[in-house]
């Protein structure tokens, strides 16, 4: 795969991308977190308005870009490109805004009640004046977590709530950061050598941001907690805005979900299949069992897992860049890092656009997790690393000679991003990186959870009927069947429903994006014959950057 170099001649800026730029600048300063995200510092001391007003700043923020592009006209290509992706990300944004998903946003993965937190993850610590801007932050926690307070007050009277058992987890969640031993204290016992003065502002911060989670926590018990909806799935109007926001394409989602069984019960076969090369005549479980019981597969501790995934990261992008990719020096660098959450989840955040901080990939381990199996985890580390994630969003990120800040660092989908990953992942099957029958059993184990996901999220929300023909699909049927075609510790699996739950549509976007990615390769394959080069589809599906699926399949095809 080539792609672009630092000598490529700079495009000149267009009116596209002036107002492209100005939303970047904008999202900046109406939420600094952003900023923190892409490395853009300046707004590094403080938060956004999460208040109902800080919602109508936004929403008249979005209508004044999206007035501007719709009387912008590209001056080529690649402007169509950013015109028609950012004009149908802020028309989606205002849907949103109309469907008033704002005063229910709370779940346990992806809400301000963690954003608001996790924010202190990115944020640079090796100096005192980063730390002083740490405290600043922190002092600004209370009247971030008030707005959201208010916020979901709102929502409170007007019935907008989310479900209960989104409530009850984010319960929990919040009082592990209230206290000196809580995320906060903790997070300013650990610089050194600091004046006594802003030692002090730091720990005067660290109470600030304790006692608003406290009463957050408070406000979760006593007001928000009665007056949620007991229904977890949000009905199939809510879900399909959903699915497009994390797509970025509208599918059949009935036609999608039978796609899903049918994809399930080919993952399943592929399975049985390999469990009977790791052990004769034994079934998935038992091959499972028989690998969990081979120390040869087994880490030890979270430093080992780091250690290992940090090698495995490296010999990949050394390996890879020889014979498959170029891939630029700037993303040759990528960061593993062990999360200083216990929430669970594996995933991947990008470099700044200067690459002073390079891609990282963070795995939150769960209490009491402390055994990994490397039959299970190397495809993960490919999903995360390179080819996956850290080659896709890295490649947008270094091509600044073609792309404006929002085409590098903030466009795309979670169906674009998850499903290049799992695109990704059958590549390195491909290209003999899982030959081990005992790796293969691995990335099938994760793309069957995969599949199972489509059926589970779409079956959960739009109150779908059981497979098993007992009724509809509920939170203890999901439950029961993620443990039947998940191998997993229960925790993480209970984890992973309620993140399903609360969090419609953004779990089946994985297996639904990597269908979307296959079909336009074998489309591309079929329409251009032996002519056809798979490096050549890669650089350019990679260097167009983060964008909405139905924007790579338009672009592509053209």
């Amino acid at each position: 795969m080539t792609s672009s170099t630092s000598e490529d001649v700079p495009r000149t800026p267009t009116a596209v991308d002036r107002i492209a730029e100005r939303w970047v600048d904008t999202l900046v300063d109406l939420e600094p977190a952003v900023g923190t995200y892409i490395g853009r510092n300046e707004a590094n001391d403080r938060y956004g308005d999460y208040s109902p007003a800080g919602h109508e700043s936004y929403v008249a923020a979005v209508r004044s870009t999206l007035a501007d592009l719709d009387a912008a006209t590209p001056a080529d290509e690649v402007d169509a490109v950013t015109r028609t992706d950012l004009r149908s990300e802020l028309r989606l944004m205002l849907e949103s805004s109309d469907a008033r998903l704002h005063l229910r946003d709370l779940n346990v993965i992806e809400s301000p009640s963690q954003q608001i937190r996790e924010v202190y993850d990115l944020m640079p610590t090796e100096t005192v004046d980063d730390w002083e801007v740490v405290g600043l932050r922190l002092a600004g926690v209370g009247t971030a977590i008030d707005g959201y307070i208010e916020t979901l007050r709102q929502g409170i009277r007007e019935g907008v709530v989310p479900a209960r058992r989104q409530v009850h987890e984010v319960l929990l969640q919040a009082e592990k950061n209230v206290g000196e031993t809580g995320f906060f204290g903790e997070l300013v016992r650990s610089p050194d050598d600091l004046a006594d003065a802003l030692s002090k502002q730091l720990r005067a911060g660290a109470g600030v941001a304790s006692a608003a989670y406290e009463r957050l926590a408070s406000f979760l018990a006593d007001e928000l907690m009665p007056a949620a909806s007991e229904v977890d799935g949000v009905g199939r109007e809510l879900y399909a805005l959903e699915s497009r926001k994390f797509l970025g394409a509208t599918v059949d989602l009935d036609e999608t979900y039978e796609w899903g069984v049918a994809e399930l019960a080919r993952m399943v076969g592929e399975q049985e299949s390999i469990a009977r090369e790791i052990l004769p005549g034994a079934s998935v479980r038992e091959a499972i069992a028989h690998l969990d019981a081979d120390p040869a597969h087994k880490l030890f501790g979270t430093a080992a897992l780091q250690r290992w995934m940090q090698e495995t990261s490296n010999r990949a992008v050394e390996e890879l860049s020889a014979s498959q990719f170029d891939i630029p020096d700037e993303i040759k660098t990528i960061e593993c890092m062990i999360a200083p959450t216990d929430e669970g989840g594996i995933y991947y955040t990008g470099p700044t656009d200067d690459f002073s901080r390079p891609g990282r990939m963070w795995w939150s381990v769960p209490t009491g997790v402390t055994e990994f199996d490397t039959w299970r985890e190397l495809t993960t580390v490919y999903h995360e690393g390179v080819p996956g994630h850290h080659l896709q969003i890295g490649q947008a990120v270094y091509n600044r000679s073609k792309l404006n800040t929002w085409r590098r660092q903030l466009a795309g989908t979670s169906g674009h991003a998850e499903g290049w990953a799992l695109y990704a992942e059958r590549l390195m099957e491909e290209l003999g990186y899982l030959d081990d029958p005992a790796d293969r059993l691995g990335m099938l184990d994760g793309q069957r959870m995969r599949a199972a996901r489509v059926v589970l999220d779409i079956g959960v929300h739009l109150g779908k009927p059981r497979l098993d023909g007992t009724g509809v699909w509920d939170a203890e049927y999901a439950l029961e069947f993620l443990r039947e075609n998940v191998n997993m510790n229960d925790g993480f699996i209970r984890f992973e429903v309620n993140r399903y739950l609360g969090w419609p549509g953004q779990a089946p976007s994985y297996k639904v994006g990597q269908r979307i990615w296959e079909q336009l390769r074998d489309d591309q394959r079929a329409r251009q014959g032996s002519a056809f080069d798979i490096r050549e589809f890669h650089r350019r599906a990679l260097d167009l950057g983060g964008v909405r699926l139905d924007t790579l399949v338009s672009a592509m095809q053209r």
